[in-house]
């Protein structure tokens, strides 16, 4: 009788401590549009798992990768309305709500991913970054790489003035169109989805993406010159809600910031390997891979482009490009 008892105590007891587990664990929601076989899902995944572990399982991050919670802008949307609360996005959405952020994506303004990952380290990446939080409340836990964007077209390109004319696709963010306007090109903003229709029908002879991009999209199949102009290191944030970070404890902040940054530089080092590794295999593939003089392309950009056109500080720009 007595070892009846004690068994239906201790399962009571089992029973009881889960419950207590599951409610005081939290539940977040991460939301991003990129697919599950990229690193930055995987690496969320791993963040995720990592947090939780760090919390001892307070904590229960949902990843949902793919759009599932929504576009880019949908899930920006969601920062401020608490229906997510973390998300990776683009600077160019940030610099929706607090322009001078947005100067990250001004030309040639990094020298390439380490240069990136000095800038989120330094004082004028932590001053931008409060400036956004003091404007949204949202907070930027990590800034990760994307891939450097190059031009691919249907004739080749040696300098800036050899695109004069082409009629080129570019995402229709301000900064993204500086340097090709700057060259004298006609930028077009056609629907992502599009391009390689529109590359392929003669719609527009040339794009711009990062190369890990433009073998993702087989635009390769379409373009046979890859000018490698380099003109935007691109990367993505990863920002908490207003409302979570608020509820966070000093000590989880400080969890939460280590793991993502660890995850962002976890992904900058996936992406920068497979973009070196991919100059070689489009150059198998029989496509002719241009090196450019950026310093021409940089020239015309700093001639013909203003700053204050765009919200920026030249002040901040000339402090990145300072960072070692």
């Amino acid at each position: 009788m007595k070892s009846r008892l004690a068994t239906i105590f201790c399962a009571a007891a089992a029973i009881m401590a889960s419950t207590a587990l599951a409610q005081a664990q939290t539940v977040l929601k991460w939301a991003h549009v990129y697919e599950t076989s990229e690193p930055f899902h995987t690496d969320s995944v791993w963040a995720a798992e990592e947090i939780a572990k760090r919390t001892d399982g307070r904590y229960k991050i949902e990843v949902y990768p793919a759009s599932q919670l929504g576009k880019e802008a949908d899930i920006n949307q969601g920062l401020k309305l608490g229906t997510v609360d973390i998300i990776i996005s683009g600077s160019s959405f940030a610099a929706r709500d607090y322009k001078p952020i947005g100067v990250t994506y001004f030309p040639y303004i990094f020298r390439g991913p380490d240069h990136l990952i000095a800038y989120t380290k330094s004082d004028v990446f932590k001053r931008l970054a409060k400036g956004y939080e003091d404007k949204t409340g949202n907070h930027i836990a990590a800034v990760s790489y994307y891939g450097t964007r190059h031009t691919t077209s249907n004739k080749p390109i040696a300098k800036c003035a050899d695109m004069q004319g082409l009629k080129i696709r570019v995402p229709d963010v301000p900064a993204y169109l500086a340097m090709p306007r700057a060259c004298g090109a006609n930028t077009t903003p056609i629907a992502f989805a599009e391009v390689y229709l529109a590359l392929q029908n003669g719609t527009v002879e040339a794009q711009e993406n990062p190369l890990t991009t433009i073998e993702a999209k087989k635009f390769y199949e379409v373009q046979k010159n890859i000018i490698l102009t380099g003109h935007i290191v691109d990367h993505l944030n990863t920002v908490i809600s207003k409302t979570r970070w608020a509820s966070l404890s000093d000590e989880d902040k400080k969890i939460f910031g280590e793991v993502m940054q660890e995850a962002a530089e976890r992904t900058t080092k996936t992406i920068a390997a497979r973009e070196n590794s991919l100059v070689a295999t489009f150059k198998e593939k029989g496509l002719n891979v241009t090196e450019v003089d950026k310093t021409d392309f940089e020239k015309n950009v700093m001639e013909k482009v203003k700053f204050e056109d765009f919200g920026y500080e030249k002040a901040d720009w000339e402090a990145i490009r300072a960072i070692q």
